[in-house]
């Protein structure tokens, strides 16, 4: 049964080519918001807590600063929404979820840049 599932998926679900992130990466993801008759795309720019699942129902969590509330924002990969997804920096981290993340503050809260030669 699962078998059958996973070959659906594979070939009926549109993938759409996205870079390789991780937790720990700060990403933007744009994506498409319908207003009525209108359409705009607009932008959310933050580090990845965690990257769950596999496949069509692969998720990840992007979690921002907005003042001093802090935002997350659960995304599916296949959202026909989404536009595009930029790595704007790639994070040094040793854990695979970054659950820590959300209670620390100021200095606490940066995430040193991996170097990839």
């Amino acid at each position: 049964m699962e078998s059958l599932i996973k070959f659906v998926q594979d070939e009926f679900v549109t993938k759409k080519d996205f870079p390789e992130f991780s937790a720990g990466d700060t990403i933007t993801v744009y994506y498409e918001i319908k207003e009525g008759a209108k359409t705009r795309t607009q932008f959310f720019r933050g580090v990845v807590i965690q990257v769950k699942g596999t496949g069509s129902s692969k998720t990840f969590t992007i979690r921002k600063m907005s003042g001093t509330v802090g935002v997350e924002r659960i995304f599916p990969v296949n959202l026909p929404a989404l536009q595009k997804v930029e790595v704007n920096k790639r994070g040094k981290v040793r854990r695979a979820r970054i659950y820590y993340f959300r209670g620390l503050t100021g200095k606490k809260a940066r995430i040193k840049e991996e170097r990839r030669y």
